[in-house]
């Protein structure tokens, strides 16, 4: 029977694992058990963070809305009631990127809102 060296899939294993966590601080980079978990943590903060980055957007298009707006002399709360009342559906993102790249469009957008 030839002889078999063992070792070379667990090895591969060790080396796909310490690839996902270079440039980890301390222990978490080089020893494998301790890299384990700093991935799995990894993956889970991963995962939080792409269901926060949603509600972070919005809430930077809504301070973004409302700067534009103020400077109008309408609130926020005021302009997207407006909006809603005359049936003009765009969201906040395109509002917001309406309010920063084109002041004049949006000041149009607020008072088609109002009347």
């Amino acid at each position: 029977m030839p002889r078999v060296k063992r070792g070379t899939i667990s090895l591969k294993r060790r080396r796909n694992v310490l690839k996902k966590v270079k440039g980890y601080r301390f222990g978490r980079s080089n020893k494998e058990r301790e890299a384990k978990v700093a991935i799995v943590k990894a993956g889970v903060h991963a995962f939080n963070d792409r269901r926060d980055k949603k509600g972070n957007f919005r809430r930077l298009w809504q301070t973004q809305i409302s700067a534009g707006s103020t400077q109008s002399g309408v609130s926020y709360s005021k302009l997207m009631g407006d909006l809603k009342k005359q049936n003009i559906s765009l969201n906040r993102k395109v509002l917001a990127e309406i309010a920063q790249s084109a002041p004049d469009t949006f000041a149009k957008l607020i008072t088609k809102a109002q009347g």
